[in-house]
């Protein structure tokens, strides 16, 4: 196995830096390039063992393999499951321990013999404020060399580039949260706690993140992918209940009905109308049309039933694919994914906050939104999990949008947010 060009560089840029963030498109094979500085790291002496922390279904299908596969000389222990399983991982005498977020609390209670850490996602680590982030803090002040890598650094913001510059290195944006806002925003709502970033300050912060952060070339770097369509599909649909709820916040069907308690349910209630069904205060599903599932029937037709990924962000929008499509799919282990690259699985159901993070289903090359999610990151991670590294044929992927309704909301939202990345990368370049 050989890394690209642009691997081996990003490669020589976290093994020549104590601390660093490698910054690359979704699919750029950040965890391969890792691997290969670790093992020369390693290798060299310059650390004698690391813990890799990464979202639990990464950490579980993706770093086993890798290291496998880019790696094979290092000793490895995923320290995942009980907390009798996660002591055993921790006191193996391995090189490279991985374990996932949600175990940050308790790994911080442990005694740790590690001087080199690896944050794969390293937007998880955004909010300082956080208990993960707190109790993580506490105990990697003796850890050396500590690496990012993330496809989406400002995915919600400039915001959000605090925490995680923070957790790598305190001296890039400081130690407060509360002074950077200060320095680079100005508060539009104190109530509220609104922040929004001064003239220039993006370019400002880029300019000091500068010296830690390795930014792939999106150029160089997808010049070798195939290309991406990105197709919106308008969605006519009844929208008498969608202006009730969002005149009203309330909805009657017979002796039920439906209220919206705040302005972020009546958000989430247009989210539900926009794809044809509601849910009821006892979260009980009213189907109110099946325009959505019949695009998508004629969709999959058109393309001769060929392997379809389709996202999802609603329990119910699972259950009616289901009823739908019966030889529909959810992930269940690695064998599921190797039969969708396999082209063995019609259709493979998924929701990006579960499976939008490091899952390699290069194996097929159409995908289906039935709804959006509000997050650029989960977005964008979903979509490179087909649009990446490896990837041989164009890929597809449609955007099923009711007119008139909240659909077209977030695709704009998430449109501006992209400019913003893109923005905050150019600058770092």
């Amino acid at each position: 196995m050989k890394l690209r060009p642009y691997q081996e560089e990003a490669a020589d840029f976290l093994y020549a830096n104590d601390r660093a963030m490698m910054l690359a498109w979704v699919g750029a094979g950040k965890t391969a390039t890792a691997l290969t500085a670790l093992r020369a790291l390693l290798g060299d002496g310059f650390a004698k063992r690391v813990l890799v922390v990464a979202p639990l279904r990464v950490a579980q299908t993706v770093w086993p393999v890798e290291v496998r596969k880019w790696a094979p000389e290092l000793s490895f222990a995923l320290c995942v499951g009980s907390p009798a399983a996660r002591r055993r991982a921790l006191d193996a005498p391995v090189q490279v321990v991985v374990t996932n977020y949600d175990n940050l609390q308790w790994l911080a209670e442990q005694p740790l013999d590690f001087d080199a850490i690896v944050f794969d996602e390293l937007t998880r680590l955004k909010n300082p404020s956080g208990k993960r982030f707190k109790a993580l803090d506490r105990v990697i002040k003796n850890i050396k060399i500590r690496w990012g890598l993330t496809g989406s650094f400002t995915s919600n913001g400039l915001e959000d580039v605090f925490g995680q510059c923070k957790i790598i290195d305190q001296t890039m944006l400081g130690r407060s949260k509360g002074a950077f806002l200060q320095q680079y925003f100005y508060c539009k709502n104190r109530e509220h706690g609104d922040w929004e970033p001064r003239p220039g300050a993006l370019e400002q912060v880029m300019q000091r993140i500068k010296p830690w952060a390795y930014v792939l070339e999106s150029a160089e770097y997808r010049d070798t992918l195939p290309p991406l369509h990105t197709v919106e599909i308008p969605i006519q649909m009844d929208l008498t209940e969608y202006k009730a709820m969002k005149r009203d916040m309330l909805l009657e069907f017979g002796n039920k009905t439906i209220t919206a308690v705040s302005a972020g349910v009546v958000v989430t209630k247009l989210q539900q109308l926009a794809s044809g069904f509601v849910y009821d205060s006892g979260r009980v599903a009213v189907r109110l049309n099946t325009e959505k599932l019949d695009v998508l029937e004629d969709l999959f037709f058109e393309n001769q039933r060929a392997p379809m990924l389709v996202w999802y962000q609603f329990e119910e929008q699972l259950l009616a694919l289901r009823a739908r499509f019966p030889r529909c799919e959810t992930i269940v282990n690695e064998s599921t994914i190797d039969r969708w690259n396999a082209g063995h699985i019609e259709m493979l159901a998924v929701h990006p906050q579960s499976a939008g993070h490091g899952l390699n289903l290069q194996g097929q090359s159409k995908m289906v939104w039935l709804s959006l999610p509000w997050s650029l990151d989960r977005y964008e991670q979903a979509v490179g999990r087909l649009h990446r590294s490896g990837q041989a044929n164009d890929v597809w992927n449609y955007l099923l949008l009711s007119e008139g309704t909240i659909d077209y909301e977030i695709w704009t939202r998430l449109g501006d947010k992209r400019s913003l990345s893109e923005i905050a990368l150019e600058a770092l370049r």
